[in-house]
């Protein structure tokens, strides 16, 4: 199928590991130049060696989304290597897995900058040449915990609720441009991340780490915890021609594990 994406470029935060690795191949597989920011140059330099392999450019950015004077660089670094930002996925993220006796301000303002603020700026930011090619999309990865109680995710919970409101928010000032804004709630997903949640969870409830991922398996209906390509392929469909009348959506990619009932 032709997703019509060739040379495009897209901009992947957190695109070194897991679900934003996961994205920035799926992406470049489609002939999409791709341009990947985090925070370990190692990490970024090998998650660009997998992306070359299939014939595209791409660049990569060392970058502390928390700051806005660096995520102001990172967009103007992308437009001058690349010419321009077609499709813009927010997905960097943190995460302190810990009850709420644990949590400190410090903690919550942290969060909310690296995540909630940097996706803001980011649309902001990228809406200029997005306006200008008059054809744009942005993409927000946010958490299952935008729509459910985790009592170890309190954090996480804030922030993706915000993620999920600012997206319907900013698609409704977008749309005049043709810019479509759509987010994506992963379930469990397989990422080094969420493996941490799991051991957190693990002493607190004094078991191991594998009866805590089967008992979450067994909360899954389709019984089975969702892989990083699971998320890719819903970001690529958003990208694609197919979700061109699709905007404001929030849309939950957990396996049928989230029991809300969402109009």
């Amino acid at each position: 199928m032709d997703f019509q994406l060739q040379e495009k470029v897209a901009l992947v935060t957190g695109g070194s590991r897991g679900i934003g690795r996961a994205i920035a191949l799926t992406l470049a597989s489609q002939g999409m130049h791709i341009a990947i920011c985090g925070r370990t140059q190692e990490t970024l330099d090998s998650t660009a060696a997998d992306i070359q392999k299939h014939k595209v450019k791409v660049w990569t950015f060392q970058t502390d989304v928390s700051q806005l004077t660096e995520l102001e660089h990172l967009v103007n670094n992308t437009l001058h290597a690349a010419g321009q930002i077609d499709v813009l996925v927010n997905n960097a993220v943190t995460s302190t897995s810990a009850p709420f006796n644990e949590l400190t301000d410090d903690l919550f303002r942290y969060h909310i900058d690296v995540k909630l603020m940097a996706y803001i700026r980011l649309a902001r930011l990228v809406l200029t040449p997005m306006r200008a090619a008059g054809w744009g999309r942005v993409i927000n990865i946010g958490g299952m915990t935008a729509r459910i109680v985790a009592p170890l995710r309190i954090t996480n919970g804030v922030v993706n609720a915000g993620i999920a409101n600012f997206s319907k928010q900013f698609s409704s000032y977008a749309a005049q441009h043709q810019v479509t804004v759509n987010c994506i709630h992963p379930g469990y997903t397989v990422t080094e991340r969420v493996m941490q949640l799991f051991s957190r969870e693990a002493e607190e409830a004094n078991t191991s780490i594998e009866s805590i991922i089967a008992k979450r398996t067994e909360e899954i209906p389709l019984g089975k915890l969702v892989q990083p390509d699971d998320i890719a392929a819903a970001v690529l469909f958003f990208c694609s021609p197919m979700a061109n009348m699709i905007t404001g959506q929030s849309i939950a990619v957990d396996g049928g594990s989230g029991e809300a009932v969402m109009y």
